[in-house]
């Protein structure tokens, strides 16, 4: 069963607790959480306490996407905040396992279970994830590259999300891949029909073929596409 994340990037920040609400009564599966520097990518998001003020909104995993450098300074702080996955990308890691480590050891001191993740830009390929898909929970592919929402999806990333499917199956791994960026309704079959499990929705969900605000017959359209496809 593919998985629809809204992003929240997408979303009002005038109202960011009811559209953390409304992703859940929508009918949607995960909520996908862009942390962004201004410095890893060229713009500003939120930071934990924000996280942490929408926790108590909904019961659905925050699905947290670390656009930042440095990550292991703040893994900690979005542990508490109620992450319950974290991707990082491999170029913000100086050492990629020790970060993916610690993302594990910080979730134990707090008697949790959070996944970890790496996220893949378009020019990143995925031999960096080779020697570390056994500590692996999820793998992101962006398919824009990151740091704004309503980017066109970029096909030439669909080999490499086969490419990582397979090489997936054949070690026998169940590693979930996620796919980020430009998914509508259109490109939403395509990144499933290449191997994705998880689909992050942001301009699609928010503001799709419905309309601005119409949230769960956008996410109701985006699945009944992947199920055609």
């Amino acid at each position: 069963m593919v998985k629809i994340a809204p992003s929240l990037l997408s979303a009002d920040f005038n109202k960011l607790g009811d559209e953390v609400k409304a992703i859940e009564d929508a009918g949607g599966d995960l909520v996908h959480i862009d942390i962004m520097d201004g410095h890893f990518v060229p713009n500003l998001t939120i930071g934990p306490a924000v996280m942490e003020a929408l926790r108590d909104n909904t019961k659905l995993p925050f699905d947290v996407h670390l656009m930042i450098s440095e990550p292991d300074k703040y893994m900690e702080k979005f542990i508490r905040s109620g992450a319950d996955i974290i991707s990082v990308h491999p170029e913000a890691c100086v050492h990629l396992h020790r970060t993916l480590s610690l993302i594990k050891e910080e979730a134990k001191k707090k008697n949790k279970e959070v996944k970890s993740g790496i996220a893949l830009n378009p020019a990143t390929s995925i031999a960096c994830c080779e020697p570390i898909l056994e500590d692996l929970d999820m793998i992101v592919i962006m398919t824009v590259n990151p740091g704004f929402p309503a980017q066109k999806f970029i096909q030439s990333m669909l080999p490499k999300i086969r490419a990582l499917r397979q090489l997936l199956n054949d070690r026998g791994l169940h590693v979930d891949i996620e796919v980020d960026g430009g998914i509508n309704i259109e490109s939403a079959p395509l990144a499933v029909g290449a191997g994705a499990d998880i689909l992050v929705a942001g301009n699609a969900a928010f503001n799709g073929p419905a309309g601005k605000g119409a949230l769960s017959e956008n996410i109701r359209l985006l699945k009944e596409a992947v199920n055609k496809g």
